[in-house]
């Protein structure tokens, strides 16, 4: 087997030795190869060590090579492999031997996603083009396995994006909510929905907080923004927050930690395949913490885009 590890910020090949050992002689059948996706070309399967970053920088490499991924959550956030049940790197060491074990039969711990999708619906500026060519996102749509969000996410995601790594990856979305809370001003927004007839609805009309549009239902270090949301439904699972008052505001958030926030009548909470965003003048989208583009765009899934290693008998 041929087996090909993406090292992101912060790894070396010291995080990859716990997966290259196991039981005697089982190491030298697998052929490593280390570097980026365009060095798995000719892998078997793909080991992805880093956080929501790594992974939402290289999905559209991911989802072209089409292998078997393991995700090993070493990142300063880890939301997605926390949805996938890797909580830790135990967690994926366990599921790759799994994994090995079952080779070259079968693959009963690899499950098939969705992942969700973002086309801008402006052409970006020329500060904008050069952020697109960093992320290898200029002229194709781009990929989200989480998150998109809009408005105070957004900004909240912009502002702990400045922090030290390592205060990232320890409290830095609720450091970097506080201020914004009380800073953040709504914003006009109109949401538009394609139905399943192919006719497009207004769902959402009104001055906004915050938008989240969802694969999976955790973010910002664990926040329960989509507490219904499933991987691999075909569906997005959007979250929308009406604009309200800062003090009202700083109340509802910690609702949302546990996913308590959807019966609030400034909540409104729905699901499509998908959606066009429109604001007043341009806003930031960001997806899984990275920023993407500004609006308008369109947002929708792609059915059974990814293959992911997980936990055996792991169940949503």
């Amino acid at each position: 087997m041929r087996a090909a590890a993406i090292l992101g910020l912060g790894c070396s090949r010291k995080n990859l030795q716990p997966f290259q050992t196991g039981e005697a002689g089982k190491e030298k059948a697998i052929e490593w190869r280390i570097g980026l996706p365009s060095d798995a070309e000719q892998a078997d399967v793909i080991l992805i060590f880093g956080g929501d970053g790594t992974i939402h920088r290289h999905l559209k490499q991911l989802v072209k090579l089409g292998l078997p991924v393991l995700i090993v959550p070493v990142g300063s956030g880890n939301d997605f492999a926390r949805a996938l049940g890797l909580r830790n790197v135990k967690d994926s060491i366990a599921a790759w031997r799994s994994f090995r074990a079952q080779q070259p039969r079968g693959e009963d711990n690899v499950r098939t996603i969705d992942l969700g999708t973002i086309n801008p619906l402006e052409s970006p500026s020329e500060t904008e083009l050069a952020t697109l060519s960093r992320n290898s996102l200029l002229g194709t749509k781009s990929y989200f396995c989480s998150v998109a969000g809009i408005g105070l996410d957004s900004e909240v995601a912009r502002r702990a994006n400045t922090l030290p790594r390592w205060l990232r990856g320890h409290g830095g979305y609720a450091l970097s909510l506080a201020p914004a809370l009380f800073r953040f001003a709504p914003f006009r927004m109109k949401i538009f929905a394609q139905e399943s007839d192919g006719e497009w609805s207004t769902r959402s009309d009104q001055p906004t907080t915050l938008a989240a549009f969802a694969n999976s239902g955790i973010y910002g270090g664990g926040m329960k923004i989509a507490p219904r949301a499933k991987l691999d439904d075909g569906q997005l699972d959007v979250c929308v927050i009406a604009g309200m008052d800062p003090f009202k505001l700083a109340c509802l958030f910690p609702t949302v930690y546990f996913g308590r926030h959807l019966d609030i009548r400034d909540v409104n909470y729905f699901q499509a395949t998908r959606l066009r965003v429109e604001t007043e003048s341009p806003l930031d989208v960001h997806a899984d913490g990275e920023w993407v583009c500004r609006t308008p765009m369109e947002v929708a899934v792609e059915p059974g885009a990814l293959k992911l290693i997980v936990p055996r008998n792991r169940s949503e």
